[in-house]
């Protein structure tokens, strides 16, 4: 018997570009109407980007519910197609792809749609439309007096109703105190007692300052627009039929996992993929912001975005568009915007209280001098609606998120993610960072610089540590493999590989039971000789790393290995501590190479650590102030969740672009310095902005109060506040730090 089937609800994961939203009180407008449509779950909406995601139960209010609502804010959604990501890959696509099968350019666009010109947009066609009839009314105030009114009113009416269509609106949906609220009470009452030419100005300055926030969001989207473009159009892919070679253009967006594309001298590379054929310099700075070109071989991946220097590649595709490395920057950036750090979530707070006290004292001081003390009605009411405009919070509202959207969008052009508000205002005010050793301050390429032999040759010894080591991606292992590489030793086959965390790897080769470990893995299974152990001594302080080949608990000899630092980490940590940020070095490696290689760069270390023990100590900095961890974002996951600032470093990886609060896509030091000097450059123009909107609103409150200030000029503050908080927030996209690679 066939059992019935529950029907489940069905949640659409949708994800609008919302034109005309571009403010941080649009977005709250959208977002507070979204959160109370029944079935609508964690909407996220980013007015910089012009996007609301939102989980849909279509069953309980169908998208185009949702879509009206949107349009009855007054703004214009358009439903955004996902890109394509690995899972569409040749295993799920089948078909060849020398036909289009639909999943072409032209009905499946991937890119940001670009804006339109702002002198296009709504915004200043009501700009234009209000600001030429309070010109012609002008105009025919010196010629005809009697007709100019006419215009200043015909502005104003014009000018309101698409405010107070949108302040009803957002009323309608539960968010009756809105910005468009207070101008629209202000302009009618501004023409209730007679004041139709300082109400039509009232409303031209108000568009005015719509436009500018509109025309400061574009140039943000121009930023992430610029990302998404440096990614060719086309690739050249590579077919091997009977046999031979053949090559034919495609779109880059159909490119799919496990293709090869050749990519020539002087081109860009159109997907992330890896080298099967060839050597380069590459040139990663669009992708990862570092300026010198790096040299690639066999083996080493490569971003989509980056520019081939002097010779012909062949890459094999390992992440299709819609997932590679430029996608994954756009995405995260998208929702690092969206993201809202302890400031912005304050003001954020405050603006929602704010908006109705402000209605409140403009109607007492409107109301209450005349009625207890007989004063005139007209000239208080003009004073009470010249209140509700200084009070309007645009310039406030836009302080925080207009700065925290261009440090972001600065960072990313610059190969620094960070995800989200909260991230960045913590980096800059840390108290201590604590740094992985290997792969973040050295290379990460640690080479073989001495062999011992205790037992036997050389040779055989290298054989058998290969063997221990074949198929292990710890940087030692790396390293031993690579030197038997170059020596013309092939590594064996091993059976019955295990490892012994922080310590040893095990496995069977050649019918012996081997260990590769370190010194204090091989003391604890047996006395070491005195001669052996000065010899250890003597190398590791050296800054070299001691791992002994053993079988059984007999030690058949020794490497030493040595991972050198990277060429800037000195110089970069002077900086922290310059900037007055404590570091230090976290390592599993012994104390004599930790402190060696410590001592060279000019920080603490602490050594011989196992993970549970870095977690710990990151426990015990975080008692004296806010602690980042920065590591590579592979091996370090339990510290970057740990420390209240992780920082995944090097290489655009999965993990270093997933794991942690920020990245840094550059394999440098140098990158850290960047990033708290962008935070403490973002929260310096915050408090810019405050000061700027507060300061402004105080002076004109008492100028008002006092009758030295007019209409006009009540919401020329405001306007003017918005204006210069967009310019001092759009400065931060210029921020280039101490940039040693420029």
């Amino acid at each position: 018997m066939t059992q019935p089937t529950t029907s489940q609800p069905e949640t659409s994961p949708l994800r609008y570009r919302v034109e005309g939203m571009d403010c941080a009180s649009c977005a709250r407008k959208i977002e507070d109407m979204v959160t109370r449509l029944p079935g609508a779950d964690a909407p996220k909406v980013n007015f910089n980007s012009q996007i609301l995601t939102v989980a849909l139960d279509e069953s309980r209010t169908p998208r185009s519910k949702l879509e009206a609502n949107i349009r009855t804010l007054g703004y214009a959604p358009t439903l955004r197609l996902e890109p394509v990501t690995a899972a569409h890959s040749q295993a799920a696509h089948p078909h060849d792809d020398e036909e289009d099968h639909g999943h072409g350019a032209e009905g499946h666009s991937h890119t940001l749609p670009d804006d339109k010109p702002w002198y296009s947009t709504r915004p200043a066609q009501l700009v234009f439309l209000t600001g030429g009839l309070v010109g012609a009314a002008w105009i025919f105030g010196f010629i005809t007096p009697q007709f100019a009114d006419w215009g200043f009113i015909a502005a104003t009416l014009i000018g309101t109703y698409p405010l107070a269509r949108r302040a009803i609106a957002a009323a309608r949906f539960g968010n009756p105190w809105t910005i468009e609220m207070l101008v629209s009470i202000a302009a009618i009452g501004a023409l209730a007692i007679g004041e139709a030419a300082e109400s039509a100005v009232v409303v031209f300055f108000f568009m005015i300052g719509e436009l500018l926030e509109g025309i400061a969001a574009g140039r943000a989207r121009a930023g992430i627009r610029s990302l998404a473009a440096l990614a060719p159009k086309t690739a050249l892919v590579i077919d091997i039929k009977n046999g031979l070679e053949q090559t034919r253009e495609i779109q880059a967006e159909r490119l799919m996992v496990g293709q090869l594309v050749r990519v020539q001298p002087g081109g860009r590379v159109p997907c992330d993929g890896e080298i099967v054929k060839g050597a380069s310099s590459l040139d990663d700075s669009p992708v990862t912001g570092e300026s010198m070109p790096v040299s690639k071989t066999l083996g080493d991946a490569v971003f989509a975005g980056s520019i081939n220097g002097d010779a012909v590649i062949d890459v094999r595709v390992t992440k299709a568009a819609g997932d590679n490395t430029i996608a994954r920057i756009i995405k995260l950036v998208e929702e690092a915007e969206g993201g809202k750090g302890n400031t912005a979530r304050f003001i954020d707070r405050f603006s929602r209280y704010w908006t109705p006290a402000v209605v409140l004292v403009s109607t007492l001081v409107a109301v209450l001098p005349p009625l207890l003390a007989g004063g005139g009605w007209n000239e208080w009411i003009y004073k009470g609606v010249s209140l509700l405009l200084i009070g309007c919070p645009c310039a406030l509202v836009l302080s925080v998120p207009a700065a925290i959207t261009s440090g972001l969008s600065s960072g990313a052009r610059r190969g620094l993610l960070i995800k989200g508000g909260a991230a960045l205002e913590d980096i800059g005010s840390v108290h201590t960072i604590a740094f992985d050793k290997t792969g973040t301050l050295t290379a990460g390429k640690p080479l073989v610089t001495d062999v011992v032999t205790l037992q036997g040759d050389e040779q055989t010894m290298l054989r058998l540590a290969a063997g221990v080591e074949n198929g292990s991606s710890h940087p030692l292992a790396k390293a031993i493999l690579e030197h038997a590489k170059s020596a013309g030793i092939a590594a064996p086959a091993s059976s019955d590989a295990k490892a012994v965390q922080g310590k040893a790897a095990v496995a069977t080769v050649e019918g012996r039971t081997l260990a590769v470990g370190s010194p204090k893995y091989a003391a604890e299974l047996t006395k070491l000789e005195p001669a052996l152990t000065d010899q250890i001594n003597a190398l590791e302080t050296s800054g070299k790393t001691v791992v002994l080949l053993l079988e059984g608990a007999t030690p058949l000899g020794l490497f030493a290995i040595r991972d050198e630092p990277r060429s800037d980490a000195r110089a970069a940590l002077a900086e922290l501590k310059e900037l007055g940020i404590e570091t230090v070095m976290l390592t599993g490696d012994n104390a004599r190479t930790g402190n060696a290689i410590a001592g060279d760069l000019g920080l603490d270390a602490r050594a011989e650590l196992m993970p549970e023990d870095k977690l710990e100590i990151i426990r015990e900095l975080r008692k004296s102030g806010k602690v980042a961890f920065v590591g590579d974002g592979i091996n370090d996951a339990p510290a970057l969740a740990m420390s209240d600032v992780g920082i995944a470093m090097g290489g655009g990886t999965d993990v270093a672009l997933e794991t942690a609060n920020a990245a840094i896509l550059r394999s440098n030091v140098t990158g850290v310095v960047d990033l708290v000097e962008l935070s403490r450059a973002v929260m310096g123009n915050i408090r810019v902005n405050i000061g700027i909107a507060l300061g402004l609103k105080a002076i004109f409150l008492v100028t008002t109060l006092f009758g030295w200030t007019n209409l006009w000029m009540a919401i020329l503050a405001d306007t003017g506040a918005t204006a210069l908080v967009t310019a001092n927030a759009l400065r931060l996209l210029g921020f280039k730090g101490r940039r040693r690679q420029a």
